[in-house]
């Protein structure tokens, strides 16, 4: 017995290490050999734009390159941090979204051991956007987590969660796929109201009220200029869509992709009697955490820490023995999506093939027809028969 208590542990604790300790490595020798912050600054400009009624989507050369594409209720999620002297404000920074990540893989209806197998899978993407400072970690949390308030009967909270991650970035919008899983529909309605009423209203307490009506004036064409730029960018619309355009060398309009692409995504609700089963409703959340990323035009290589938790889910739930595709497929994520952009892989694949042709996205793409397959060819209640049910 003592033994097993010790080899648990030791687990949580390897686990602790790989999540939290090498982040922090990464950010802390970032602060240390004074590299340049440039999206946290980015970030903490948000806030301090907003506190002086600054245009937020103005470039600020001055103190960092690139813009800011983030709503001004994000303000609100920076400010404790940029407060803070630079060096400390970003160490907390980066721990805090890997906190908030952490807690909502750590919410998931699913056994302790496969959480941590989530979480390994996720780690060496977790790092790849703790060193550019991102969001993204957070972003995927409140997706995470506005799946487990609504299946938990939670929808004020649940709300919340859609409202924040909408306001910020737009992502957490695909929050409201989970809408059917709701056992009080109505109370969702009247909380996602309430709480964008609240958030929308939060920033001009310390702003103006004109000024934030503006800011989501200029931020609604800043982001239609942003998506225009992705096109054309080397670093981003790392998708799906960026991956068709370079193969095939076309110019197709992105809408010719999306709307089979919404089609598919769409066909599992179909499936209403499965609605009351835990593996299915995992698997529609993992589909869309994937989905939400290979087919974003603002999709970059750190933007995947939001898809590799998608991918861990998916293998969590499938039916026992895995078989030997399924493996391959984790491996192939593992490897392309995961890796090639770190120095473990053969850099001279990555510059000429990776990335050119956005490939990171090849296999989170082919897991994720999987993922649709299975939802709407497995039996859930035979897998479930002898487990308990979310209600």
């Amino acid at each position: 017995m003592k033994q097993t208590f010790t080899k648990v542990a030791a687990g949580k604790y390897f686990i602790y290490f790989l999540w939290f300790g090498l982040s922090l490595f990464f950010v802390a020798k970032t602060v240390t050999s004074h590299q340049s912050l440039n999206n946290y600054l980015i970030f903490k400009h948000n806030f301090l734009n907003v506190l002086h009624q600054l245009d937020l989507y103005t470039p600020q050369p001055e103190y960092y390159y690139d813009r800011n594409h983030y709503g001004p209720i994000f303000s609100l999620i920076i400010a404790p941090f940029a407060l803070m002297p630079d060096s400390v404000g970003v160490i907390l920074w980066v721990m805090f979204n890997a906190a908030i990540l952490f807690a909502a893989i750590k919410s998931l209806p699913i056994k302790t051991n496969q959480s941590n197998l989530i979480i390994l899978l996720c780690a060496n993407e977790l790092v790849g956007s703790s060193m550019y400072f991102q969001f993204n970690p957070s972003i995927a949390a409140f997706i995470i987590l506005s799946f487990y308030f609504i299946v938990n009967k939670k929808d004020f909270w649940a709300a919340l969660m859609i409202a924040f991650g909408t306001m910020t970035k737009l992502y957490g919008i695909v929050g409201l796929a989970f809408f059917f899983f709701s056992a009080n529909k109505p109370k969702l309605i009247l909380s996602l109201i309430f709480w964008f009423a609240v958030l929308l209203v939060i920033p001009m307490l310390y702003s103006s009220p004109s000024f934030i009506l503006q800011t989501y004036h200029n931020w609604y064409y800043d982001l239609i200029a942003k998506n225009a730029e992705n096109l054309n960018a080397k670093m981003q619309d790392i998708s799906v869509l960026g991956m068709i355009h370079r193969v095939f060398n076309n110019k197709w309009n992105n809408i010719y992709i999306l709307i089979p692409a919404l089609m598919l995504f769409a066909l599992p609700y179909l499936k209403i009697n499965n609605y009351r089963y835990s593996n299915f409703r995992l698997l529609l959340l993992a589909s869309v955490l994937i989905f939400t990323v290979i087919f974003s035009s603002s999709a970059e290589s750190p933007t995947y820490i939001i898809a590799l938790p998608g991918v861990g889910i998916w293998f969590m739930t499938l039916r026992r023995p895995v078989s030997g595709f399924d493996i391959f497929l984790l491996v192939f994520a593992i490897v392309i999506t995961s890796f090639s952009p770190s120095d473990l892989f053969p850099q001279a694949i990555n510059l000429k093939y990776i990335q050119p042709y956005k490939l990171k996205s090849l296999p989170c793409f082919i897991i994720w027809l999987k993922i649709i397959y299975e939802m709407f060819t497995r039996d859930f209640a035979v897998e479930e028969n002898k487990q308990p049910q979310l209600s």
